[in-house]
């Protein structure tokens, strides 16, 4: 059931990430604020599943690198939405005329 969960945040992260795509780019920083929201909404079903890991086992899931992949992920979104907009420079008209 978790697994579930997390499959289905990743696959709405990703159509939340695909939409963005072939959107303008507000609607590609909202898509994006979207993402980081739904990364952020893993960090319970993580606790959930670290808190039911035994202890004893003889593999265990590295949830402290799992955590830190998801915080490097986050804070590139971050960094590009916090990005400064380029604006077009504006370029000055061509005379168009060579002759004299």
């Amino acid at each position: 059931m978790r697994k579930r969960k997390v499959a289905l945040v990743a696959a709405l992260a990703c159509t939340v990430w695909l939409q963005s795509a072939m959107a303008d780019p507000d609607a590609e920083r909202e898509a994006l604020a979207r993402l980081i929201h739904e990364i952020e909404a893993l960090e319970p079903v993580i606790a959930t599943a670290e808190s039911q890991a035994s202890p004893d086992a003889r593999i265990r899931f590295r949830y402290d690198w799992l955590r830190q992949d998801l915080a490097r992920i986050r804070a590139g979104v971050q960094e590009h939405i916090d990005a400064p907009r380029n604006e077009p420079r504006k370029v000055p008209p061509l005379r168009g005329d060579y002759r004299q």
